[in-house]
């Protein structure tokens, strides 16, 4: 490794984003552990230069080739190097400079440089559930070959990882995700109809980026969830429970088949999870605010409303069909956040939108990795299609 054995060099693929921005202040923090190897951006070329002049990383990439030039520019009177487009970050994931991939696209787009990084038997620190939800047959399949570690960043992953410490010989009954429920917690059809992305985008416990924060509020971000705990931790859709914890101090619980649960709690905030994905297999101090018992007044849990939050059913639905179902309705989902977030299709139409493009699309019961990006096209197509984009 680069300046002492001990630094752990990161490639923060997504470095723009709400994860890669929080990655930054975890690194920035802790320069005796960490130093920043590779930074990719998709479209924000003006906080990727400002990244790379504070962290000086050996290479970056800005995936949108239009804003190849004010980068290169902005950056050549240093020794970072810059490429651009989706190519260079297949590249760039697939070179032997970095220790850790921490996986921050957002959506689809992050699942080839994944897989990329896995190939090459790199430790990858995933915070893009999509790349699990699209293809986790084969992206586990991958990270087993190549004995490549995934440590999920997802608060509600991460607290299940963190609870399987010490567990691996004993065996998991079930896995029980925490929702806080979103901003319409409670909330009927006949309130969600006129929703605007505005209060939508108003998350009560937690700061994310849009597309996450849109998934929270119709549910469809639960339902991602279960379906990459799957994957992850080589469940059975009947071992994934999921249930409506408002205050989101629990962020996950594992019981064990002798009836003991074990639950991960603190504070909501995602540099926990982050931190602990980077540093793993060590806990590293850390000033972040603490929970105090003395001043709870109420954890409260119930069942999640499907009949409202129908998205969460068709995860389920998803969930326990298998094979390309998860595919195409994770690309009818980020068309349809798309097209909500552009103000052209409502906050129950999303729902719609999904469903049809599940119903329409033609399932595949053993997909290999072409029929993936093959299914990921046409659910896009006949999706965008339905909201005229």
């Amino acid at each position: 490794m680069s300046l002492s054995s001990a630094v752990k060099r990161i490639a923060l693929f997504g470095s723009t984003g709400s994860i890669g921005t929080q990655a930054l202040e975890v690194i920035a923090a802790h320069p005796d552990l960490f130093s920043v190897e590779i930074l990719t951006a998709q479209s924000n070329d003006e906080l990727l230069i400002a990244q790379a002049l504070q962290f000086m990383p050996n290479m970056v990439v800005i995936g949108d080739e239009k804003k190849y030039p004010r980068v290169k520019e902005a950056l050549q009177a240093t020794s970072v190097k810059v490429f651009a487009g989706e190519r260079s970050l297949e590249e760039v994931a697939s070179l032997d400079s970095y220790d850790l991939m921490l996986a921050a696209i957002v959506g689809y787009a992050g699942l080839k440089p994944t897989l990329c990084a896995l190939r090459q038997g790199k430790a990858v620190a995933l915070a893009n559930k999509e790349t699990l939800v699209v293809a986790g047959d084969i992206v586990m399949r991958t990270a087993l070959e190549n004995r490549a570690p995934i440590i999920p960043v997802d608060s509600e992953h991460s607290a299940i990882f963190q609870c399987l410490v010490g567990e691996t010989r004993n065996k998991i009954e079930k896995i029980i995700l925490t929702a806080s429920g979103g901003p319409f917690l409670g909330r009927k059809t006949n309130y969600l109809v006129n929703v605007k992305k505005e209060h939508a985008l108003q998350h009560p416990n937690w700061t994310m980026g849009a597309k996450i924060t849109i998934d929270s509020a119709t549910l469809m971000n639960k339902g991602l969830e279960m379906i990459e705990a799957k994957w992850l931790f080589n469940l059975r859709a009947h071992q994934i429970q999921v249930v409506v914890h408002p205050q989101s101090i629990i962020h996950s619980m594992v019981q064990f088949e002798d009836g003991s649960i074990k639950a991960q709690m603190g504070l909501p905030d995602m540099k926990l999870p982050i931190q602990y994905a980077m540093a793993f297999p060590q806990r590293i101090k850390n000033d972040f605010p603490r929970y105090d018992f003395r001043s709870v007044k109420n954890l409260s849990f119930e069942e999640p409303d499907v009949k409202t939050f129908r998205n969460l059913a068709l995860a389920q639905e998803a969930l326990e069909k298998g094979g390309n179902l998860a595919c195409i309705m994770n690309a009818a989902n980020e068309i349809a956040v798309y097209a909500f977030l552009k103000n052209r299709t409502n906050f129950l139409e999303m729902t719609e939108i999904i469903e049809r493009t599940m119903q329409s699309v033609p399932f595949i019961a053993q997909p290999g990795l072409e029929d993936y990006f093959e299914s990921d096209a046409a659910a896009r197509t006949f999706a965008a299609d339905q909201v005229n984009l």
